[in-house]
């Protein structure tokens, strides 16, 4: 198998051991991955991927670009393609992703995150948040995301979900005169940081998250909201 999805790189190398035969530049997890490197998510080497003949090239719809995905069919590859906006379409997505890997019974991780879900850390009202996911121009979370679909059921509403674009450039100026209650500043994709994003929204909270528990699907998910949860709780939300 080939990944070109970090958060499916992990969720496969950890359930089933050797199955990948290459991956991209940006699958960090699990540590210590040994395999080839083909590209990035956006760019990837696909003569080379090609060359590897591997049974099945795992993608996603938002992560990987079309033109790409077609060269990959094009020169005879089975390409799973995933579809993730929400929670549950993550679980359903990560069960046919471990199936046509081979994996026969569901891995414990995916029980677990599955109950990490079920009742994530409560909060006291709901409160509404920008997230910036760029800078130099200003992206912000639009409608119909992943992300928001978790932040939502911690109790933090995205000030953007009702907008048409699903990643809109927004400026930052209309972003503060919004009066959101708060700021969800992630480390990917752009990498956000105390002192990188913060500065742009003064008074109000701004809480760093990091991006493989905002965005990523699979062996995250299982101390994601106690991870999202304390960044909240460490500006009072």
């Amino acid at each position: 198998m080939v990944s070109l999805v970090p958060s499916l790189t992990e969720a496969v190398a950890v359930s089933a051991p050797g199955a990948l035969i290459a991956a991209t530049d940006w699958c960090t997890h699990p540590p210590g991955l040994d395999v080839p490197r083909i590209g990035g998510t956006k760019n990837p080497k696909t003569d080379r991927i090609a060359g590897l003949a591997p049974d099945l090239v795992i993608a996603n719809e938002e992560e990987n670009r079309p033109p790409d995905l077609d060269a990959l069919r094009a020169a005879g590859l089975d390409v799973l393609v995933t579809h993730v906006r929400t929670l549950p379409q993550a679980f359903a997505e990560l069960d046919r992703v471990l199936a046509a890997c081979g994996v026969r019974s569901r891995p414990g991780w995916l029980d677990a995150a599955e109950a990490a879900w079920e009742a994530p850390p409560p909060f006291p009202e709901p409160r509404t948040a920008v997230v910036p996911i760029w800078r130099r121009p200003w992206m912000v979370l639009g409608r119909d995301t992943f992300a928001g679909d978790l932040l939502a059921r911690l109790g933090v509403r995205n000030l953007y979900a009702d907008h048409s674009e699903r990643y809109p450039r927004v400026p930052l100026d209309e972003s503060r005169a919004a009066r959101p209650d708060l700021v969800v500043l992630p480390d990917e994709p752009y990498r956000f940081s105390a002192d990188d994003g913060p500065e742009a929204f003064p008074g109000l909270p701004c809480a760093l998250v990091g991006g493989r528990h905002l965005t990523w699907y699979g062996p995250s998910l299982t101390e994601a909201p106690e991870a999202l949860g304390r960044a909240l709780r460490q500006i009072g939300v």
